[in-house]
């Protein structure tokens, strides 16, 4: 499954006073007792009916836990430094929802967050209840499973059971991006901060390895999820190039259908020459995520994460490696308006085709 769809930052409980009174009281709840299940990594580790691995991976995390603030300048507090099982397999379960006709997403706004495409719940069913309820109402829907989210420094996050389904480089990065979260978050503009969060999260795993003698990353398997976004981003530009020609119904649906189509012949052709070879296990999930039924919906997520990365790669190298100088570069990008921002980054380095 394409990572973007792994982490969602989600100021979940002070983050959404501006929704209805019955959702605010379920995320109210749902962070309580996510909270509430917090226990120190230390006396978890220290306790001899814990299970070995649990143990093993708890230190392993709390090792790339002590070199993100030793090494990386990234925020020195409580977060990541507890532990949580919610037995359950995700911490949320998200919505997102789009027209039949058009990649705009169904929005909604919080007062830190800034405005964010999907709504998430604690509760799977209360998920599927709002999935219900905008299908009713016209929308194309999808739900997916978040193992892992940020309040953005609000609380001290726990790592989580759900985050435990990842190899060690895979938790050592979630820490490391959701820790550039919190170090700075611009309300509002995604592709900044995923952007950002992303370049840490790669150059900070890059180093970790490195300070443990081992080599580089799969760079295998980056560039099979590259490929897969690509194609998936390629479709969406072809969607929204027809949604743009506001053809009848019907024909929009067949043409629609079409290019649903040849997403997947293109995937195929894809897997069965490039990656032939593979073994079955690492593509096990693009298989599944494209013979499931696919809509607008589905695809809104793809394109959010990469767009700056290698202008934050090129700052980073303009700061020769100095991540606070780097850190104190970005947050004077951030004060920027907008368009600015935007220029300035193009000016390190032109943006990445989103999900590159």
């Amino acid at each position: 499954m394409p990572s973007l769809r792994r982490i969602v930052p989600l100021g979940a409980l002070l983050l959404s006073a501006c929704g209805d009174l019955g959702y605010y009281v379920h995320l109210a709840h749902g962070e309580y007792a996510l909270l509430a299940a917090r226990e120190p990594i230390a006396e978890v580790v220290a306790d001899p009916h814990v299970d070995a691995q649990l143990k093993a991976r708890l230190e392993q995390a709390e090792r790339a836990r002590a070199f993100a603030s030793d090494h990386l300048d990234l925020p020195r507090n409580g977060s990541y430094t507890e532990y949580a099982d919610l037995h359950r397999p995700y911490a949320m379960w998200n919505v997102y929802a789009a027209p039949e006709f058009s990649l705009a997403p169904l929005t909604h706004c919080f007062p830190i967050a800034g405005c964010v495409a999907y709504r998430g719940y604690y509760e799977l069913a209360r998920a599927q209840a709002e999935a219900r309820r905008l299908q009713a109402a016209g929308y194309e829907t999808d739900l997916s499973g978040v193992p892992a989210y940020s309040t953005l420094g609000w609380f001290d996050d726990p790592i989580l059971n759900t985050m435990l389904r990842w190899d060690d480089d895979t938790l050592a990065a979630t820490l490391f991006h959701e820790l550039a979260h919190q170090k700075l978050y611009l309300p509002g503009d995604t592709a900044f901060n995923e952007s950002f969060a992303t370049f840490v999260q790669e150059q900070g795993l890059r180093e970790w390895r490195a300070a443990r003698g081992l080599p580089p990353g799969d760079d295998a398997a980056q560039r099979r999820e590259d490929q897969f976004t690509a194609l998936v981003l390629d479709a969406r530009s072809r969607l929204a190039a027809l949604y743009a020609q506001r053809l009848p119904p019907e024909e929009m649906r067949q043409r629609k259908a079409a290019e649903i189509e040849t997403l997947r012949a293109n995937y195929r052709a894809l897997r069965d020459r490039q990656w032939a070879g593979v073994p079955a296990a690492a593509i096990a999930g693009y298989d599944a995520w494209m013979n499931a039924p696919i809509n607008n919906a589905k695809l809104l997520p793809f394109g959010l994460y990469h767009q700056w990365v290698p202008a934050f790669a090129a700052l980073f190298g303009d700061c020769h490696g100095d991540w606070p100088r780097f850190f104190a570069a970005v947050k004077k990008l951030s004060r920027l308006d907008p368009k600015a921002r935007d220029a300035r980054l193009a000016a390190f380095a032109p943006a990445a085709p989103p999900g590159s």
